[in-house]
């Protein structure tokens, strides 16, 4: 039987605090293929963007996809020991530039969905006047209502961590495309401006309604900013545009009392103190063995912020059982210590991990991340 949800588990643990009786598990979301697999359970597909799921709800329509996920996500968390349950609204921010590819992993899903980095939907100011830029009020009505679906179906303890549909530069990268976006850092900063802040408005807005709501234990912003060598763009791009939105987006958060947790992969080390001191994130998440193992991590920042989950994607997919459960233990030796630790994969549970290695890890936090640590 899993242990019962108790969401003071977590919070303790994004509040630097020891729990008082083992390390949270914590992912940013599972791949469907990953719950499905797990609960035999069918998640269904929904609609593609806000704007889609807004008319819907203009015609008194229900939102039935919500609601039967909402049912076979909490069985997932719930099974699995997490304390609280994720969702992401669909994205307010529809684009074309994506490509296609066939899916190798093994439980694989017809396609997989690539960024067309050569292309955007907006590289010119045109294109941006003739975007179809979501109203922030059908963002706000439609979050509310997968809150409600996903609210009706949690179990005493458990809490909801809703994670934003895309963030602050992942949103106007996508939108504009890498190298359209990366001409126009030079040739059109004002259209640069103006479409962080369009984005930034939005994402402020879904962050302020969703940590108003009761059931809402901690907000996460996925905004991928880096690579294994440093960030995409530099410093000064992101201390420009990128941070002073993702602070008040942390604010909107901190103002209703709720920690604020960012997922970001790539090595930060050289904006890190911006995001503690500026952005003023309570939690770190994603980490790579190969660049910035989350060992390393915890010792530098991990008395300032919580550190959350870091086992590693490529040891979760290849390392032998036997092996990865003595890293798993390693990991939990050097982070668990004094609390602000929760242990999960280091980016999501994607559908090309071990099944076999992401239960192990599960396991072995539940019977060695039990504290006192010994």
């Amino acid at each position: 039987m899993p242990d019962k949800p108790n969401f003071e588990r977590l919070r303790w643990v994004l509040y630097l605090e020891e729990p008082q009786d083992r390390v949270p598990l914590y992912d940013l979301y599972a791949d469907p293929e990953v719950v499905e697999a797990l609960t035999d359970g069918r998640l269904a597909g929904g609609p593609g963007s806000v704007g889609e799921a807004a008319a819907a709800l203009r015609k008194g329509e229900r939102l039935r996809d919500a609601e039967h996920n909402a049912r076979v996500l909490v069985k997932f968390y719930l099974k699995l020991g997490y304390d609280y349950v994720t969702f992401s609204i669909p994205t307010p921010f529809p684009r074309t530039n994506v490509l296609l590819a066939d899916d190798t992993a093994p439980l694989r899903r017809p396609k997989r969905v690539w960024q067309d980095e050569g292309r955007g939907v907006i590289e010119t100011r045109e294109d941006f006047a003739e975007y179809a830029w979501p109203d922030v009020a059908e963002v706000q009505e439609v979050f509310l209502a997968y809150y409600a679906a996903f609210k009706r179906e949690l179990p005493e303890g458990m809490e909801v961590v809703p994670l934003t549909p895309g963030g602050v530069l992942e949103n106007v990268m996508w939108l504009m495309g890498t190298v359209p976006f990366s001409r126009a850092l030079y040739r059109d900063p004002a259209l640069v401006e103006r479409m962080f802040k369009q984005v930034g408005k939005v994402l402020e807005s879904l962050c302020k309604v969703a940590s108003e709501c009761d059931a809402v234990g901690a907000v996460t912003m996925g905004d991928d900013m880096g690579y294994r060598s440093g960030p995409m763009v530099s410093p000064s791009v992101l201390r420009q545009y990128v941070f002073p939105w993702q602070r008040s987006c942390a604010e909107a958060v901190h103002r209703h009392g709720k920690p604020f947790i960012l997922h970001s992969c790539g090595n930060l080390k050289v904006v890190m103190e911006d995001l503690i001191n500026y952005v003023r994130i309570d939690a770190k998440h994603s980490y790579e063995d190969a660049s910035y193992p989350v060992t390393e991590y915890k010792g530098l920042y991990g008395d300032r912020i919580a550190i959350l989950g870091g086992v590693d994607m490529d040891k979760l997919s290849r390392m032998s059982t036997d092996l990865f459960a003595g890293y798993v233990k390693d990991v939990l030796k050097v982070c668990a210590p004094g609390g602000g630790y929760a242990l999960g994969c280091g980016n999501s549970v994607a559908n090309y991990v071990k099944l076999e290695n992401y239960l192990t890890m599960i396991e072995i936090g539940k019977r060695y991340g039990r504290y006192p640590l010994r």
